[in-house]
């Protein structure tokens, strides 16, 4: 069910992609729009995990240079009834992780060196708890494909500002195409954005209930939020912050993009976890 929501998204996002590039230039647009997608979308399912870590320099480790946390994924992945993923190690010291890969099969879990020296074996446990949950639910491939969507629309809204308009008959009244050409860039960043925000929701309900102790991932979300203000991440990228558990540019002054972050507040994700601990002690 999870796999067809997923691509269920995903052809919702292109089929968007297309309309915009049907109302900015016609048939023609429209073409190009298909054409587009499709390679996006093919190179973000076959190929961008690679390209995630190579961009972040991630080390693939395993039982003989890992071990303990190599355990803790092994006996996570038997409660969740996943794979082993992959497992790599991020020579970064703010401490921080993310998943990705395609499908159960080729699923990588990433964590820093950062992670690994400030956090307790609770708390790592219950960060790795919360990346099989977004492997769980295919959160990985939505996140790269909304990201990769949204990108392109934007792309497509400065070419619309020097080419707009097909043929006299495909071309749409000048003024509806011009706000759409602002409208719909913040629509796909919303869109992206409210996708990231519920998914994290979801994957910290899932390490909640994976690890049974909800304040394991208290504890670590505010070291890691707290961390992350004061350690900067190298190399990150602002198309790649989505996948983190925590935005890597927490610690950077405020702009204009925070308020379209991809992640919920520590805040929030911890007052979330509360309302599972009460519950818990109810039942």
């Amino acid at each position: 069910m999870e796999q067809f929501k997923t691509y269920a998204l995903m052809t919702g996002l292109t089929l968007l992609f297309i309309w915009f590039g049907g109302m900015i230039a016609g048939k023609t647009g429209m073409i190009i729009a298909f054409l587009a997608g499709a390679g996006m979308n093919f190179y973000a399912y076959f190929y961008s995990h690679e390209q995630v870590l190579k961009h972040y320099n991630a080390i693939p480790v395993d039982r003989n240079n890992a071990s303990g946390l190599y355990e803790i994924m092994d006996r996570l992945t038997y409660k969740a009834n996943l794979p082993m993923p992959q497992l790599y190690i991020i020579p970064d010291p703010q401490p921080n992780a993310f998943a990705t890969g395609r499908d159960y099969e080729h699923a990588v879990v990433a964590v820093t060196e950062g992670l690994l020296d400030m956090l307790n074996e609770e708390e790592v446990e219950a960060v790795i708890a919360h990346e099989l949950s977004h492997i769980k639910h295919y959160d990985m491939l939505i996140g790269t494909v909304s990201a990769s969507i949204a990108g392109a629309i934007a792309m497509l809204s400065n070419f619309g500002m020097f080419f707009g308009g097909g043929d006299n008959e495909d071309r749409p009244n000048p003024i509806v195409m011009m706000a759409l050409m602002f409208i719909m860039p913040m629509a796909a960043t919303i869109i992206q954005m409210t996708v990231s925000r519920n998914r994290e929701f979801m994957a910290d309900e899932g390490a909640a209930i994976m690890t049974g102790h909800p304040e394991w991932l208290q504890s670590a979300l505010m070291k890691l939020d707290n961390y992350a203000k004061g350690i900067p991440m190298h190399d990150a990228e602002p198309q790649t912050a989505h996948m983190f558990i925590i935005n890597p540019f927490t610690g950077k002054d405020f702009s204009m993009s925070q308020l379209f972050s991809t992640h919920p507040t520590t805040e929030q994700r911890v007052e979330r976890l509360e309302g599972m601990r009460h519950l818990a002690t109810i039942l």
